[in-house]
């Protein structure tokens, strides 16, 4: 008798749904903010647009501090306090009351300094949070019935 897919079997499902570049830059993405993020959540939501990965001192959806989301053709880093933050190259995208985001065009983006100082400033102020949090682990929130192609559209001639 098979029992529940683990939260590792279903993301590993989730992404292969995505172009393999995708995938490889979604899975680089998620290694930097699980380094920086080592306690708390992954929340995991494979909605109608996105594959989203959030990362929380809970398992509530409104605790997440920052996520990233696949769409077909790139991989965005979202900053769901954003607005609050000090952007001094101007990387950040959005006019929302809230998030702010960066499209990680290349993924390695993530790495440079300039989004790294604010991936620490967005984190920053709950590190009591994220300390007090039991280690890392993933959970999967949602998954709807209904998505939008996972893939770029073929163009046909």
């Amino acid at each position: 008798m098979k029992g529940k897919p683990t939260s590792a079997a279903l993301i590993k499902e989730f992404l292969g749904k995505y172009p393999p570049a995708i995938t490889r830059d979604v899975q680089s993405a998620r290694r930097v903010l699980k380094r920086l993020v080592p306690h708390g959540f992954e929340l995991v939501y494979d909605n109608y647009n996105t594959l989203a990965f959030g990362f929380s001192p809970t398992e509530r959806a409104g605790g997440a501090i920052v996520s990233i989301a696949a769409y077909p053709k790139w991989v965005t880093l979202f900053f769901l306090h954003g607005k609050r933050l000090k952007d001094p190259e101007g990387l950040l995208q959005g006019s929302g009351a809230r998030v702010r985001s960066i499209r990680l065009a290349p993924v390695t983006l993530i790495d440079t300094k300039p989004v790294q100082d604010l991936l620490r400033q967005a984190l920053e102020p709950h590190r009591p949070e994220l300390a007090a949090a039991p280690p890392l682990s993933s959970v999967v929130k949602s998954v709807s019935a209904r998505q939008r192609p996972r893939r770029p559209a073929v163009r046909r001639r």
